[in-house]
């Protein structure tokens, strides 16, 4: 049983669960990173498949390639906008790459054999979510501990397969800038710079 002051300080710890964006560049603890991931893995798989794959990007080269494929996935997104909202996305921050101390690519391993197929012959997108769970677990436990994550999602994921060479049966569903906070927020940057609001949670519950 938990009481009271701990489920005061779980909802403060979802308040300050931000996408961060600007990091200082300092390193992380030597440990950090493992625990993170350790606490990751205590998140819930379909089937108990555990079909996360974790991979530390730290060759400046490769990195130097993921930030030059983001930079072309964001000309090209900046292009699909016009008048006043192209103006509001170019003046977004949308990327750590360049400050975050680690880079971390999460994959689904969609040939894992664990979890013998169990619950997701009929949603095998199931797969998939596991992974998106154990990302949200280390979000949250990195957040714990002082650090943020910043979740890149303009970039091509075929692409970014390739830079880090791995199975071609790997999807990749998060590529994550980690480190510890310029600057600490607990409403979203996207929300401070008029992109867009929070909607009430009452607006997207239906009754059946």
């Amino acid at each position: 049983m938990f009481d009271a002051r701990f489920r005061s300080e779980l909802e403060d710890l979802f308040r300050w669960r931000r996408d961060v964006r600007r990091f200082r560049v300092d390193p992380l603890p030597p440990d950090m990173m493992e625990e993170l991931i350790r606490l990751a893995v205590m998140a819930p798989s379909v089937g108990n498949s555990q079909p996360w794959r974790f991979v530390r990007v730290d060759d400046p080269v490769r990195r130097a390639d993921v930030r030059a494929d983001f930079e072309a996935c964001n000309r090209h997104a900046l292009a699909s906008y016009d008048g006043d909202r192209a103006e509001r996305y170019a003046r977004l921050k949308l990327s750590g790459l360049d400050r975050a101390p680690e880079h971390l690519a999460v994959f689904a391993d969609g040939a894992t054999r664990h979890g013998h197929g169990l619950g997701r012959r009929t949603m095998p997108e199931t797969l998939t979510w596991s992974v998106v769970g154990a990302v949200h677990a280390l979000w949250l436990a990195a957040r714990a501990h002082g650090v943020g994550v910043g979740w890149v999602s303009i970039i091509d994921p075929d692409r970014i397969r390739a830079i880090l060479d791995v199975p071609v049966d790997w999807l990749l569903v998060a590529y994550l800038c980690l480190g510890h906070p310029e600057e600490e927020h607990t409403d979203p940057e996207l929300e401070r710079a008029g992109w867009q609001a929070r909607i009430p949670s009452q607006a997207i519950v239906l009754r059946r």
